[in-house]
């Protein structure tokens, strides 16, 4: 299913620089830029208090937004950078980066677990370690997955995930070429017990 691109709404900033930046934060405002596809940089302004709802709402830096600045036309971007606070952790700046639909770009996309029921290993009392749950990987600006599913069934103790075990959408590859674990089926630490105890005796 392919992610839904969400609206995220800006105000256009007078100004450059650490005077202009400084302006917008006293008035409630976290300065921005908005750079890349051949134009000019657009410094921008997002309140304070909806910047920090939507960063709270998590997988910031993983989504596709439709930027709204009044008087301008829409433009998607994908956030590459939120400047913090060293002391408070408080959003300072935030640059975004304009898309095309038919841009390639790298994403962090979140991995679903499906058909805990279907798994041996977990019946018998195993444990899903998840090493990565969410894997960066190259797609399309325009059909972003909202996820990326492992389906567990038939995994037994001791079965290792790896990425080249799971069907990618079309046109999805992982950045990483090599072939890395996305999550294993552990033993319950009772059955590791039992085991050592056989294994000494």
């Amino acid at each position: 299913m392919a992610r839904r691109i969400v609206d995220l709404n800006a105000e256009v900033r007078t100004g450059t620089g650490k005077g202009a930046a400084r302006q917008a934060r006293r008035e409630g405002y976290v300065p921005g830029i908005i750079y890349g596809d051949g134009q000019e940089p657009q410094p921008i302004k997002v309140k304070y208090n909806y910047l920090l709802t939507k960063l709270k709402q998590g997988r910031f830096l993983q989504t596709l937004f439709n930027l709204k600045v009044e008087g301008q036309p829409d433009v998607h971007v994908v956030c590459r950078g939120v400047q913090r606070d060293v002391v408070k952790d408080l959003p300072t700046h935030v640059d975004f980066m304009r898309i095309h639909d038919d841009s390639r770009i790298e994403l962090f996309i979140h991995v679903e677990f499906v058909n805990h029921d279907a798994s041996p290993g977990l019946k018998r009392g195993g444990t899903l370690v998840v090493v990565r749950p969410e894997v960066e990987l190259e797609v399309t600006a325009s059909d972003i997955p909202d996820h990326i599913t492992v389906d567990l069934t038939g995994k037994k103790i001791g079965d290792v995930i790896h990425i080249n075990d799971v069907q990618l959408p079309p046109g999805v590859k992982p950045t990483i070429a090599r072939n890395f674990v996305i999550a294993n089926v552990a033993a319950p630490s009772g059955l590791v017990a039992e085991e050592n105890a056989e294994a000494e005796a």
